[in-house]
């Protein structure tokens, strides 16, 4: 027996068990309706305005596949994490095994960095469209499409890979809840008998290289659009127009990076915050932008709305 134990505590755990919302007990399986319309909206949403997209031929251009490709990459980071927590809520099936919860972690944190860049390149592109009108083609054109992928794969792989890297090499050999609805990195990581110490510094390192970069420069890019709009646009309802549209992407932007830091640095920095809130800011800052993305970017973009109600360049 002495044997055994001491085996596994080399081997470490390889099982973990997920305790999201644990003060509601028995009452949790109340939050799988709420978060199931949370899910289907994710769906629908996204699928509709990727249809539109698709088919309205005066749509293909860099903006709106920009704005695609954001709806693309919302289905799959909000697929990589509630079919399994509703499982949790409705059936108790709440274990995942190291490899998968690893495996989640990549993908979720993932997909993550790769929305952090298309938002990056959305303001890009307005500012570039707005500000340098005249050099919009030049810029704007395949060959930045091509370096952007290329950024965005090499930057989001390489610092994610690292990440998970990095958790899985440690050994975990005490508890094996996570407190949390899916496999977020510190959640994991919290559970570990090894020193965290460069885990830490990892999780510095990706709100730095995402938060830290990108909200600065997408800040800059609304910052000069609104000065031009407002130099060209004397008239207060076209002011307001543009404070609206700017302010309303602005808003859900720092949402997104704001809850997104918070429960991504929450264990670094010891913020106390009660366990559930910290699971609930975690799913919000996935799930909220999926969720209005199609209607600040889709429903009240003019182009898209006049693209609807014209059939004449809709594909067959």
């Amino acid at each position: 027996l002495n044997v055994l134990t001491s085996l596994c505590g080399f081997i470490g755990i390889l099982t973990f068990v997920f305790r999201g919302f644990h003060t509601l007990g028995r009452h949790r399986w109340l939050l799988a309706f709420p978060f199931s319309v949370l899910y289907l909206s994710v769906l629908l949403g996204n699928s509709l305005l990727i249809r539109i997209i698709y088919r309205v031929e005066s749509l293909h251009r860099p903006m709106y596949l920009l704005m695609c490709t954001l709806c693309v990459v919302d289905i799959l980071v909000v697929t990589a994490i509630i079919p399994n927590m509703l499982l949790g809520l409705l059936f108790n099936w709440d274990e995942i095994s190291l490899a998968g919860c690893l495996t989640q972690m990549f993908f979720t944190h993932f997909l993550s960095s790769v929305e952090s860049t298309v938002l990056l390149a959305m303001a890009l592109d307005r500012y570039v469209a707005i500000c340098l009108p005249l050099r919009y083609a030049e810029i704007i054109d395949s060959s930045m499409f091509l370096m952007l992928l290329v950024f965005t794969l090499v930057r989001s792989i390489s610092i994610m890979a690292a990440l998970v890297s990095l958790a899985g090499s440690l050994l975990f050999c005490g508890s094996n809840v996570i407190q949390h609805s899916y496999c977020d990195h510190m959640a994991l990581v919290s559970l570990a008998c090894d020193s965290t110490e460069k885990n830490s510094t990892a999780g510095l390192t990706v709100i730095i290289c995402f938060v830290g970069v990108d909200i600065s420069l997408i800040i800059f890019s609304y910052m000069n659009i609104l000065r031009v709009v407002l130099q060209a646009a004397p008239a207060s309802e076209d002011r307001w127009k543009a404070f609206h549209t700017c302010g309303t992407h602005l808003i859900v932007m720092m949402c997104f990076y704001l809850m997104g830091s918070v429960t991504f640095l929450s264990h670094n920095l010891n913020i106390p915050i009660p366990t559930d809130a910290n699971t609930f800011m975690g799913l919000l800052y996935i799930l909220f932008p999926a969720t209005v993305n199609p209607v600040i970017y889709g429903v009240r973009t003019k182009e898209i709305q006049n693209g609807t109600g014209s059939g004449s360049d809709i594909r067959p």
